[in-house]
C-alpha cells in the first residue's frame, strides 16, 4: 500500500495546535513539505522548526487570520505563486458554544466566512496546479455533528453542516481530475477546543468539569476521548495515493460514538 507523501506539498490550515499541528506533525513525516497557515507567526517558526525532514523537505509557514477571508486570499496567493500544492487541509478553530437560540446573526456570518468562504477560497486558489499534477487531495476536518448535532454547539452544527455539502458537490465536479474531497469527522477529541465546551458546559449546568468529562466519556464506546494524532493518521491516509478511490465521504474518528452507520 502506497502512503507515501514524498514529492507532495501540502497545505495545512489551522497548524499552530490541536489537530492541525498533529496533521502538520504525521504529514511531514510521510514526506510531504508541509506549508502551514495560522495567525502567530511566532508560533509557526518554532514549528517549522520541529517538523520531521525524512526527505529533506522545506517546510515554510505563511500567516493569515481565519477571521479574515482577505488575509486568507492574499496568502494563498502568495503560496500559489511559488508552489505547486497537491494536498489541502482545511482546518481552523470553531465557533464559540452556546445555544443556537441565543446566537446572532454576526456569529452566523462570521462563521459561514471563517469555515465555508475561507475553504473555498483556498480550494479555488490550488485546483488548478492540482489539475496540472494529475493529484489532488483537499480534505476538510469538521465535526460529527454533520452527523448528529451536537448540544451547545448551535452555530457550529449549522455551519459544519453547510461545509459537508459544499465538500460533496465540489467532490462530484473534482473527481474526474484525481482529485479528491473528504471530510474527515473528528469527536470528542483531546484538543483546547474541547476543554473550552467542557467549561461552558460546567458553568451552565454549575457542576464540576470534572463530572461533565466523566459523562462524556461514558457516552463514548471507547470509553476515552480521542487523540489528535488519530485524527491525523487518517488524514495522512486519505492525502496518499492509496486512498485515490475514497471521495465525497464524511470519516467519523470518534471512537464508535456517533450514532449512526
Amino acid at each position: 500500500m502506497n502512503i507515501s507523501l514524498n514529492q507532495k506539498v501540502a497545505v495545512i490550515g489551522g497548524s499552530t495546535q490541536g489537530i492541525g499541528l498533529a496533521i502538520a506533525h504525521e504529514l511531514a513525516g510521510n514526506g510531504a513539505t508541509c506549508l502551514l497557515l495560522a495567525r502567530n507567526g511566532d508560533v509557526l517558526k518554532e514549528i517549522i522548526n520541529q517538523l520531521p525532514t525524512p526527505t529533506s523537505q522545506q517546510h515554510e509557514y505563511y500567516t493569515a487570520d481565519f477571521s479574515d477571508t482577505t488575509q486568507v486570499k492574499l496568502a494563498v496567493e502568495k503560496i500559489i505563486a511559488s508552489h505547486a500544492v497537491h494536498i489541502l487541509v482545511n482546518n481552523t478553530g470553531g465557533p464559540k458554544p452556546g445555544p443556537i437560540a441565543d446566537a446572532t446573526e454576526e456569529e452566523f456570518l462570521s462563521a459561514f466566512r471563517q469555515h465555508l468562504i475561507n475553504n473555498q477560497l483556498l480550494s479555488k486558489a490550488v485546483v488548478p496546479s492540482m489539475k496540472n499534477a494529475g493529484y489532488g487531495r483537499i480534505i476538510n476536518i469538521i465535526s460529527t455533528s454533520v452527523r448528529i448535532p451536537i448540544n451547545n454547539l448551535g452555530v457550529s452544527n449549522t455551519i459544519r453542516a453547510a461545509v459537508a455539502s459544499w465538500a460533496k458537490t465540489l467532490s462530484n465536479e473534482l473527481g474526474q481530475f484525481n482529485i479528491t474531497v473528504n471530510n474527515v469527522l473528528p469527536g470528542f477529541t483531546d484538543t483546547q477546543r474541547l476543554h473550552s465546551l467542557i467549561t461552558s458546559i460546567a458553568q451552565q449546568r454549575g457542576a464540576a468539569k470534572d463530572i461533565i468529562e466523566k459523562e462524556m466519556m461514558e457516552t463514548i464506546p471507547a470509553k476515552r476521548f480521542g487523540n489528535a494524532s488519530e485524527i491525523a493518521s487518517v488524514v495522512a491516509f486519505l492525502a496518499s495515493p492509496a486512498a485515490s478511490y475514497i471521495n465525497g465521504v464524511s470519516i467519523p474518528v470518534d471512537g464508535g460514538k456517533t450514532g449512526t452507520i
